[in-house]
């Protein structure tokens, strides 16, 4: 096969290389590593009514592979780069947040590719995906006022403060 066999399962964070292996084989590969997260869940949360229904301390330390995985496998496109790093292809991209233990979800594509476009109603399906995992999403207008989510573990994981998306775009800096 290739790096996933040699290197193990890597999530689409965006912002990686078109993908090379088949659909199909793919797709087993994000089913197999999400039944894993969600084992670690039923492992480390055992104290709680419903394991599941937070991130376990892997995510919350890892906090880009597993909002990456969980977007992937939710079934959210992802984005991807060529070699030199120019955009290929419109989709989620996931990166460090701007606090520790975040993550920064954005919807980007190439030029004209129609991703500012669509990023609105994308990232409203992103958070429902995030929020069902129990994570913290916060929806934010930044920089030429893109959109961007600011995904966090819930109060009590981290020290997270308590708060949820409500809908409302707010300015970079705003909470």
């Amino acid at each position: 096969m290739g790096t996933e066999e040699s290197n193990g399962f890597e999530p689409a964070t965006g912002d990686g290389p078109p993908a090379a292996e088949p659909a199909a084989a793919r797709a087993a590969s994000v089913r197999t590593a999400f039944e894993g997260l969600l084992q670690i869940r039923r492992l480390t949360g055992a104290g709680r009514p419903d394991p599941v229904a937070a991130p376990a301390p892997w995510e919350v330390n890892r906090p880009v592979r597993a909002i990456a995985l969980a977007l992937e496998r939710s079934g959210a496109t992802p984005s991807a780069v060529d070699p030199s790093g120019q955009r290929v292809s419109a989709g989620y991209r996931v990166s460090d947040g701007e606090s520790a233990g975040s993550a920064r979800v954005e919807w980007t594509g190439p030029p004209r590719s129609g991703a500012a476009h669509d990023e609105e109603a994308a990232l409203a399906g992103c958070a429902s995906a995030l929020r069902e995992l129990g994570w913290t999403v916060l929806l934010y207008r930044g920089p030429r006022r893109r959109r961007y989510l600011e995904v966090e573990p819930p109060s009590g994981l981290s020290g997270g403060q308590d708060r949820a998306w409500d809908g409302v775009v707010r300015p970079m800096g705003d909470a």
